[in-house]
């Protein structure tokens, strides 16, 4: 008898031995936060983000389960593991948080100024008074920025522009396009394009999420080598931001 009681104290441990080796299971969901971008990351599930992450993740078995929430809170949320990943971060923007290999899409930045001012440049922009919303850290990614405003939210960029408070509001072109909407005399005021810059997934520093950003890499891998998210950037009549290899 206590041969085999040995035996199966062994053999119980050889089990634990080989749980352990195994690979994580990959989930059935993977929960999400981002702001409701429109005919992007809309509060109701459309636009071409949700469109791509679905087409990434669903095929593999893994449902998204979408939470709209500002952006500050969104992130705060993947550091805090609330969520495993939130959406539309640039490279390195959010600190605390795991970064995949591939980005899902490209923001084209636009300044927004009066059209009686001088039109900016990547170069030149540094030379003036900026503003944009809290948390995005455009001064990493723009050269020279000195003088900068960052504010809580989009309402009062027109009125900042036209009291001259500051000279170019920075956002991607939806936004900026959408404040714009606004103006009572649109001719007022220039866009201009300033930069293109990768958007990415920010996953939370978890063993769920480290697994989800796996096959989020391994599923961008195929995707883009066969070139099966070109028709959804079509759909939406939006530049196809990846080079097929």
């Amino acid at each position: 008898m206590a041969q085999r009681g040995l035996l199966l104290m062994v053999f119980a441990l050889f089990c634990s031995f080989a749980q352990a080796g195994e690979a994580p299971t990959t989930p059935s969901v993977i929960h999400l936060a981002s702001e409701a971008w429109e005919d992007f990351t809309a509060a109701d599930g459309h636009g071409l983000g949700w469109d791509v992450l679905r087409e990434v993740f669903e095929p593999a078995g893994v449902k998204l389960a979408i939470r709209i929430e500002p952006y500050t809170r969104a992130t705060g949320l993947a550091q805090r593991g609330e969520v495993d990943a939130c959406v539309g971060a640039y490279r390195d923007e959010v600190s605390d948080v795991l970064y995949p290999r591939w980005s899902f899409d490209t923001d084209p930045i636009y300044a927004l100024g009066l059209a009686s001012n001088p039109a900016p440049t990547l170069q030149t922009l540094g030379n003036y008074r900026l503003a944009w919303v809290r948390g995005y850290k455009f001064q990493v990614y723009l050269p020279n920025v000195q003088r900068y405003n960052e504010v809580a939210r989009r309402t009062g960029i027109l009125s900042m522009l036209t009291h001259n408070r500051v000279d170019y509001y920075i956002d991607a072109l939806d936004d900026v396009d959408s404040i714009v909407s606004q103006a009572k005399a649109p001719s007022q005021f220039r866009r201009t394009h300033i930069v293109d810059l990768p958007l990415y997934l920010c996953f939370a520093d978890t063993p769920r999420a480290r697994t989800l950003m796996a096959l989020f890499d391994q599923r961008m891998d195929v995707l883009v080598k066969n070139g099966q998210l070109k028709p959804i950037f079509e759909r939406w009549k939006q530049p196809y931001p990846f080079k097929s290899n």
